[in-house]
């Protein structure tokens, strides 16, 4: 009876069957899942490519003589939210326009001057600041809200935050569960009339 069973755990020990069925077991799930991530990937990488053409293209179509009329701009949004509801129509788009005078301010994106007298970094409090451009609000990038008039320059930017279409949170602990994709772009209008100009800044003072 030993020599039997001791001849059966040779056998066992030296018969190779099976083997790769477990290793399988154990490759797989690892497999899989990286399978679906470049799955993910691709599809936000696919999402931020069609975002960033559509932005683009809206954007030039903004900076025409007629680009800002409130019913044209509205028109052209409504064609990027299409765009991205194609990819994921559970998506959200949020589309803002900011001007500027110049491409150089554009750039520098810098605050209005203000005196930081809690040394927070933000115009609060009542705080003093100079209104460069006369509209009552203290910019922190130094632009107006809208699309601008003629020759202004105008930064484009769509925001994009969808569930992700794979719910790799499930199996990836602290793995977020929202996809966000940002497109800008930044073009002049059109010279179809003389640039405008602001008036002298103005002091004005922050909320309290």
């Amino acid at each position: 009876m030993t020599r039997r069973c001791s001849l059966l755990l040779r056998r066992a020990k030296d018969d190779a069957r099976g083997a790769t069925l477990v290793e399988f077991g154990f490759v797989a799930p690892i497999f899989c899942l990286l399978l679906v991530g470049v799955m993910d990937v691709g599809h936000t990488l696919y999402m931020r490519a069609v975002l960033q053409g559509v932005v683009q293209k809206a954007a030039r179509d903004s900076g025409l003589e007629n680009g800002s009329e409130s019913t044209r701009q509205a028109e052209i949004d409504a064609r990027i939210h299409d765009s991205v509801v194609k990819l994921h129509n559970g998506a959200n788009v949020d589309i803002t326009r900011r001007y500027y005078r110049t491409f150089e301010k554009a750039s520098a994106a810098t605050a209005e001057s203000f005196t930081d007298t809690n040394a927070n970094g933000t115009c609060d409090n009542g705080e003093p600041y100079q209104d460069d451009n006369n509209n009552n609000v203290w910019d922190s990038d130094g632009g107006d809200a809208g699309q601008g008039a003629a020759k202004d320059v105008v930064v484009y930017t769509a925001d994009v935050s969808y569930p992700r279409i794979i719910p790799l949170q499930n199996f990836i602990p602290s793995y977020p569960d929202i996809v966000h994709v940002k497109a800008v772009t930044v073009m002049a209008n059109q010279p179809f009339g003389e640039q405008s100009q602001y008036a002298a800044p103005t002091v004005r003072n922050c909320p309290v």
